[in-house]
């Protein structure tokens, strides 16, 4: 089988996979919906009143859409190493010409694609329901495609270096929590410690970007570019921490 036939077929098995979970699928498409509800609706944002929720709804795409391009891949990819350490089915793996490379990447395609599709429900339901003027440049596929391959490379890290399940489930919200909120998405910069350092933080170069491709001002090619080589030095490390056997 070649290259392309072993990861078209990897994709469909990991897609079919994704849908026989119908709480995974709950969660992913309708968490962020309500998020959106959430802080969007109920608490709503008060423009030049101080405080967090001050500015435009625009300005909070990039947190919205973080929620499933950080949450979804290091859950889903981290839980489904783990299923297949306690299943010992990367020692069936490396019985077949499927690579770990491949594995990664062809999870990493169904991601992108579901996390695609809630993308744009969450930006519908912002523009929808509290009226943001969201301008979505070309930038934004490439911004959330190269989200999505980096947390689906942690998230195989975490998987690979976690004891069990509930281990990669700790590590994952332990790890996305911090980064959902202290990385420029819904606390601007200005309101967060001087000393802090969110340049550190891949995720902030993920939220310069998509609020500079969705309202079209600021930089979008400098975040573009750094997050292209986290993305890219993330997937091969989560591809080389694959085990082999168990």
């Amino acid at each position: 089988m070649s290259r392309v036939g072993r990861l078209t077929a990897e994709t469909r098995a990991a897609s079919l996979a994704f849908l026989r979970r119908r709480t995974a699928v709950f969660f992913t498409f309708f968490f962020p919906v309500i998020i959106v509800v959430i802080f969007g609706v109920l608490v709503q944002t008060q423009p030049g009143g101080g405080g967090l929720f001050t500015e435009p709804p625009s300005f909070y795409a990039p947190g919205y859409l973080a929620v499933v391009v950080l949450f979804t891949p290091l859950s889903r990819v981290g839980s489904e190493v783990a299923r297949h350490r306690d299943g010992n089915r990367f020692e069936k793996l490396a019985t077949t010409p499927l690579t770990r490379t491949e594995w990664l990447l062809a999870q990493t395609l169904v991601n992108v694609v579901i996390i695609g599709i809630a993308g744009l429900i969450i930006l519908g339901m912002m523009v929808w329901l509290t009226g943001a003027t969201i301008r979505p440049s070309g930038l934004l596929l490439p911004f959330v495609g190269l989200g999505v391959a980096l947390f689906c490379a942690v998230g195989a890290m975490l998987g690979s270096l976690a004891d069990s399940q509930d281990g990669v489930i700790a590590a994952s919200n332990g790890l996305a929590l911090p980064l959902l909120f202290l990385s420029e998405t819904f606390v601007p910069q200005s309101l967060l410690p001087a000393w802090l350092p969110t340049w550190l933080s891949p995720l902030t170069y993920f939220s310069r970007g998509v609020r500079a491709a969705t309202t079209g001002t600021g930089d979008a090619l400098g975040p573009l570019a750094v997050l292209t080589v986290c993305a890219v030095v993330g997937f091969v490390l989560g591809a080389r921490l694959l085990p082999q056997t168990d």
